[in-house]
């Protein structure tokens, strides 16, 4: 290594890029320095030469030993804080959200501690002429064993998506939601988890995955119930003015949803009744009231969402970098300008958000007094769009130049890289966390809980640099320990669960840390194995993770049973080379029936189960409603079983790598209508098994 290379080295690590890691297999790996250069160049740490080294390490030190306090700093409660060095003494006052004080006093010069309040929460800190927030956080997040009367709670999964009810147009929505919590609740559910919510493109429908948004601080306008905006009559009296009734009809009727169209279709019918709505005096103002309490985040979103519209009408494709350059800053005058010449527009994506935060609000509302004792449980993607809302809104906070993705791993030897941004490390710092924590607010607003996809990504992500290969990334730390005390303050201030979700390859540690944090982890039926390759049964998995029998990225239970799943990866060509994979699930199907027989969950389902003679690949029913009672018996304080298995469908919501063109991602809808999800035999006798299960002291 060059002694160039060997400063870089150095400047990674202080910056918090890992040069060295583990693989998927444990073996030791090195960054090489063209990686190492591009991600510290991208991080805004100049890097080419000796100077740009001596300068960035410069920076970063002055950054370390600030005498200046941050815009937010985070204690556990009743602990000790560190300061920034001073010259002189220093008063000091502690305040609570209020105003009022908890304490005062003066520190000496060599003094850079003080004692946090015991009461958890955001105060103020007063030191010497600074002033900053002072978060604490209390032992650990909000759980299960806090909720009174939630006993072993149970519940399902669904992509809001794929729910149907009479006349939705082709689309899930809010008013489908609130029917699904109902149907779930009678069958003695406490949870629905829902997929992500987040605020898509208004303007580009194609782009429909729920894990790659624009914003994760606003909500998706599509799940808007247009017929909760005006009542019925006036719906009926929209559909027939612009000639949509058999369009509507069509797009009920589809086995998949046609995005783009149904789309369409909705966002006519909300455009049209948002202008019928401005006859209303008392809508008008409470719109004004929503906007007002939203501020500049809602004004900057809905701008976007206008500004978008614009542009593709003029044929100009993609995200805000391909818009003219005077329209690249949120707060600029061309900004300004085109907010007032097209000020009907921007208050229709306002008005959007107001309709749809009032149907999520509706749907948590239903859950809750439909007898959950959670309700419902948001889902938090691990990143959003580059082109996206977010991230024109907030450029300062997010990273510019790369793309989170994964190293390569047993699943995909050649890693992966998602496209997405994130949050920058130092961005969360120099703005006192704030986009992290308006994220927060937004997913755990209207919930009991919240997953977070990617939970590794609190303490480090794989960042690809645009233009490099998925095999070029480099792990760049961030701040875990903050992130996860603001987590557990926000849960605790909304009374919600919080789930990590940390399948694949993380370090050693990192479960333990998060378990003690009290973020459950999540244990699925299929990586649940033993070193022979058995299913270890569900009395040994873990009491700090939720339990499930599959995610949305994996297969059914009947999928995987009848062989499914191997026919969708071979036709998409991720089929592994030179392994039988029918010969080796004809093994496994024994090793899971016989899992399935030990736990007594097969003899739940009905019959002798004789554990030598599993039920052949065709004969799914037995194996759905035994999994379900299975994954039920474990020691989990919360199971949740995808509405999927309690129907015992063969096919998954998303095979992650095809496009479109090869599997259906994100576009299949429920058999049933939400209402009656779960009225038929075989979610009967699935919902009951799980009930039995965890009513078992």
């Amino acid at each position: 290594m060059s002694d160039l290379d060997a400063r870089l080295a150095a400047l990674a690590e202080q910056a918090g890029v890992d040069v060295h890691w583990r693989d998927a297999n444990d073996r030791p790996q090195e960054v090489a320095p063209p990686t190492l250069r591009a991600v510290l160049q991208a991080l805004d740490l100049p890097c080419a030469n000796d100077d740009d080294i001596d300068a960035s390490l410069e920076r970063l030190r002055r950054e370390r030993e600030g005498t200046q306090l941050p815009r937010l700093l985070v204690a556990d409660a009743g602990g000790p804080f560190p300061l920034p060095a001073a010259p002189s003494s220093r008063r000091y006052r502690i305040e609570d959200e209020q105003g009022i004080a908890i304490t005062e006093g003066t520190l000496a010069a060599d003094e850079r501690t003080l004692r946090a309040p015991d009461a958890r929460g955001y105060h103020h800190l007063l030191l010497g002429d600074d002033r900053c927030t002072l978060a604490v956080a209390p032992a650990r997040t909000f759980g299960v064993d806090d909720i009174a009367g939630a006993r072993r709670p149970w519940g399902v999964a669904v992509q809001l998506s794929s729910l149907r009810r009479p006349g939705d147009g082709g689309i899930g929505d809010f008013t489908a939601l609130e029917q699904c919590a109902r149907a779930a609740a009678a069958r003695g559910a406490d949870v629905v988890a829902i997929s992500p919510v987040h605020a898509l493109f208004a303007a580009a429908p194609e782009r429909y995955s729920p894990y790659a948004p624009s914003s994760r601080l606003f909500l998706n306008a599509l799940y808007v119930d247009p017929g909760r905006m005006g009542g019925a009559s006036a719906l009926r009296t929209v559909i027939d003015a612009h000639n949509l009734r058999q369009e509507l009809a069509e797009l009920e009727w589809l086995e998949l949803i046609d995005w783009p169209r149904a789309a369409r279709a909705r966002m006519t019918l909300l455009r049209t009744l948002f202008e019928w709505s401005s006859a209303d005096s008392k809508l008008t103002q409470a719109l004004c009231t929503f906007r007002r309490e939203q501020g500049e985040a809602l004004e900057r979103h809905a701008r976007f969402e206008a500004l978008q519209v614009h542009f593709r009408a003029h044929d100009v494709p993609g995200g805000w970098q391909a818009w003219p350059g005077e329209f690249h800053d949120p707060s600029s005058p061309a900004v300004a300008t085109f907010a007032r010449e097209h000020g009907r527009e921007v208050a229709f994506h306002a008005f959007l958000q107001w309709m749809a935060t009032r149907g999520l609000e509706d749907a948590q509302r239903t859950a809750r007094e439909s007898g959950m004792a959670i309700g419902l449980v948001s889902d938090l993607a691990v990143g959003t769009d580059p082109g996206g809302s977010q991230a024109w809104s907030h450029q300062r906070e997010l990273l510019h130049g790369l793309s989170v993705g994964a190293p390569p791993d047993l699943l995909n030897r050649n890693g992966q890289d998602w496209g997405l941004t994130t949050f920058s490390p130092m961005g969360l710092k120099r703005s006192g966390y704030a986009g992290y924590l308006a994220m927060l607010r937004t997913a755990l607003a209207h919930a009991g809980g919240v997953r977070i996809d990617h939970v590794l990504g609190l303490k480090r992500l794989w960042l690809v640099p645009h233009g490099h290969g998925a095999t070029e990334g480099a792990y760049v730390r961030y701040p875990f320990e903050d992130l996860l005390k603001l987590l557990a303050i926000e849960s605790h201030r909304n009374r919600a669960l919080v789930i990590g979700e940390d399948l694949g390859t993380v370090p050693a540690d990192f479960r333990q840390r998060i378990g003690e944090e009290g973020v459950l982890g999540i244990r699925v039926l299929w990586f649940e194995r033993a070193a022979d390759r058995g299913f270890i049964a569900p009395m040994h998995w873990s009491p700090a993770a939720m339990a499930t029998t599959s995610t949305h990225d994996v297969p059914t239970v009947a999928g995987w049973w009848s062989g499914r799943d191997i026919e969708w990866r071979a036709r998409a060509g991720l089929a592994e080379p030179g392994v039988d994979e029918i010969a080796e699930r004809a093994i496994d199907r024994g090793r899971l029936w016989r899992a399935l027989c030990a736990s007594g969950a097969a003899a739940d389902a009905g019959g002798t189960p004789d554990e030598n003679r599993p039920p052949t690949p065709e004969d799914v029913l037995p194996v759905a409603i035994a999994a379900a009672g299975h994954v039920a018996r474990a020691p989990a304080p919360l199971v949740v079983i995808p509405a999927e298995d309690l129907l015992a469908l063969p096919e998954q919501p998303n095979l992650p790598g095809p496009t479109d063109a090869l599997h259906p991602n994100w576009r299949r809808r429920l058999p049933e209508s939400a209402a009656m999800l779960f009225d038929g035999p075989v979610a009967q006798a699935c919902c009951g098994a799980v009930a039995a299960a965890r009513n078992v002291p």
